[in-house]
């Protein structure tokens, strides 16, 4: 039958020196790869886990309900995860875990060592081998709410972010830090000055150390938080938000040409910590752009790529492409087709170039590939739940890509021809 414009998606290639915005001839090309792509069509997983392409396989590591190192169970709601080299080639993972206090399971310390006695969430963390063969785990942040993403830092920690605003025995809202060093529970201090919200995901430009976060909130904004002290992040700074310099207080979700660039510039948020979720209304007020839904974030190649999961004329999620070097924005993907794409979730650039998103859409959930040359393709499937993919990473050397299944809890180390 002919194809209407409506069935066709829309990308914008990744060159550095410039977007690649396709045809529609092209596009369609590039959607029928999502069936075999640079690593052949998906297998079909004889234990009905995880589908994967010929010659990749998996090991599944940490679980829910497994007794860790510490002796406290794995809590469940497995989500953000980041990677950093370890002694002898071995990969730390150090895993948030989205947990508030109505769930059933919690990241188990000592009263001491939780923000607030009342939090579940907080994060574990693993010491896997070169051989991919899980050394030790254990909890190393506890008390805190919802620890949805996160992000990396360049000088080795772990940015865990709450997504919520409520009031326990503390106010929650924050950003705390892990470092990968840390060999048991740290002290959480919350980062008050980058902002209290519904914190999603982080990333840090490690040309200038400034951190990038995103908002899941229908409408949320994109943010900057300039530090005080470069790569001391607890000495304080400056909470901005992304503005469209030509049109401000732009709602993105939709009306936005794939691959167009937009000059941007920042607005000053005066009051991170207010006692009312309202740092967004006041970013918006001083003429910050609006995105839907803001999820996961990543730097690589001198771009920040981040996730909007609801934005898009067919609401089935978008990826953004901040440069800041140029200090620009573009659309980069906005499907048309839940076949294609639906909802992306956590992102992460790998070793090779590609893109790889974890879908958290209705149905059948896929980790979706995008390689430089701008075709989509499916990576790896979902065969044994409806349960969304998060926290995928790579190990240092980049031969295993980590992820997580969210529900029952399951963390993954895949391998292959990569």
């Amino acid at each position: 039958m002919t194809l209407s414009r409506r069935q066709f998606f829309t990308l914008a290639g990744s060159g550095t020196a410039g977007a690649l915005l396709l045809s529609p001839l092209e596009a369609f090309y590039a959607k029928r790869s999502l069936a075999a792509g640079p690593y052949g069509s998906l297998q079909s997983d004889p234990r009905g886990v995880l589908d994967l392409p010929a010659g990749f396989s998996y090991v599944r590591l940490s679980e829910t309900g497994q007794t860790m190192n510490d002796g406290f169970k794995v809590p469940g709601g497995h989500d953000g995860m980041g990677a950093f080299p370890g002694a002898n080639g071995s990969t730390i993972l150090i895993r948030n875990h989205e947990l508030n206090p109505a769930s059933s399971t919690s990241v188990g310390a000592p009263s001491s060592k939780k923000y607030d006695t009342q939090g579940k969430g907080g994060t574990t963390t693993l010491v896997v081998s070169s051989n991919r063969i899980l050394i030790n785990h254990y909890g190393s942040l506890a008390g805190t709410y919802r620890n949805c993403a996160g992000g990396i830092t360049p000088w080795g920690s772990w940015l865990s972010c709450e997504e919520s605003f409520e009031t326990g025995n503390k106010k929650h809202g924050y950003v705390f830090e892990v470092p990968s060093s840390a060999t048991g529970f740290v002290t959480p201090v919350p980062l008050v000055a980058m902002g209290r919200f519904n914190h999603e995901a982080a990333a840090v430009d490690p040309n200038t150390g400034y951190v990038y976060l995103t908002e899941d909130r229908g409408d949320s904004l994109f943010y900057r938080f300039v530090p005080n002290t470069p790569n001391n992040l607890s000495a304080g700074g400056t909470l901005f938000a992304l503005r469209i310099t030509a049109r401000p207080k732009a709602n993105t979700a939709t009306g936005f040409t794939v691959g167009q660039a937009f000059a941007v510039d920042w607005v000053r948020i005066t009051n991170p910590d207010p006692s009312t979720d309202t740092v967004r209304v006041a970013g918006f007020n001083l003429g910050a752009a609006k995105f839907a839904r803001g999820e996961g974030i990543f730097y690589g190649n001198g771009d920040i790529y981040f996730c909007c999961t609801s934005g898009g004329s067919a609401v089935l999620g978008q990826v953004w492409r901040y440069t800041p070097a140029t200090e620009t924005l573009r659309l980069y993907i906005e499907p048309n087709n839940a076949g294609v794409l639906d909802f992306p979730d956590n992102i992460v650039v790998a070793p090779n170039g590609d893109l790889f998103l974890c879908e958290d859409g209705s149905g059948t959930d896929f980790i979706v590939g995008v390689t430089p040359t701008g075709a989509l393709y499916k990576f790896a499937r979902n065969a044994l739940n409806t349960s969304e993919f998060a926290g995928v990473c790579f190990s240092p050397n980049g031969q295993t890509m980590f992820v997580n299944m969210q529900t029952p809890g399951i963390t993954f180390a895949v391998s292959g021809p990569w």
